[in-house]
């Protein structure tokens, strides 16, 4: 595949997409204003990612992780600055492209699961596939084969309540993938886990990135969960220090 790219660019981003780079963000900047205020969630980040490669953010409350996690999965949109993910420049998107991009290419997981509490494990995890034209029975194919890669097989038709929160987290894992996206972006996958559970979450997301060659950024407040991610950025006051790298 052929991308084309603006003469002014100043860095050759084909090169780099050609190097296996799948996300690649140059100086990003998020200004909000309110009034006369004007807040500057975001200042000059800068990263590239390698694809597989797992990605921890940490920093306090008000460091800006929400703000690039925003802009990363294409929630919100940066006050300047370039992002490419898989070849595509995001900001040149239309509306309807990147609500395509995203159900195609990005997979999320939450701090709260986000699980419709009514529907059983199995029609959770498919939900992403509905809004497509994927049969039914390769919905459902896809998602009894995730659940029972993730240890969840004897658990498809359990509704949420019926699990623990591990269990819960991954079944919100299953359904970030189950459309095969080139990224998942996690916020806290962790947050309401106890430490030994969450800990086997972490484990499996490293294990995902390195066997199923996905690209994972997470954001997370524990420094315990990042011994097992490749690269760690650390944010205060919306500008980025590179712990690990």
């Amino acid at each position: 595949m052929t991308y084309t790219l603006p003469n002014d660019y100043y860095i050759d981003y084909h090169k780099l997409i050609m190097d296996n780079y799948s996300v690649i963000i140059e100086h990003v900047t998020k200004i909000y204003t309110t009034g006369k205020i004007k807040i500057k969630a975001l200042d000059d980040i800068t990263f590239r990612l390698k694809r597989g490669e797992f990605l921890a953010i940490v920093g306090p409350s008000g460091s800006g992780k929400s703000s690039l996690l925003n802009i990363l999965g294409t929630i919100d949109t940066p006050s300047k600055g370039k992002i490419f993910i898989e070849g595509r420049s995001i900001l040149r998107m239309t509306r309807n492209e990147i609500a395509k991009f995203r159900n195609k290419n990005l997979g999320f997981v939450f701090q709260s699961y986000n699980l419709i509490t009514s529907l059983d494990a199995k029609t959770n995890v498919m939900l992403p596939l509905m809004t497509g034209s994927v049969p039914k029975n390769v919905r459902e194919e896809r998602a009894k084969s995730l659940l029972k890669e993730l240890g969840l097989g004897t658990k498809l038709n359990m509704k949420p309540m019926q699990l623990s929160g591990g269990e819960q987290q991954r079944v919100a894992i299953a359904r970030a993938l189950v459309n095969s996206p080139s990224l998942i972006l996690a916020d806290e996958p962790t947050g309401n886990l106890d430490s030994k559970t969450g800990l086997g979450i972490i484990k499996l997301l490293h294990k995902i990135s390195k066997e199923s060659n996905v690209t994972i950024i997470m954001i997370t407040h524990n420094m315990e969960t990042t011994r097992y991610c490749d690269k760690i950025i650390k944010l205060r006051d919306g500008k980025a220090e590179k712990l690990k790298w």
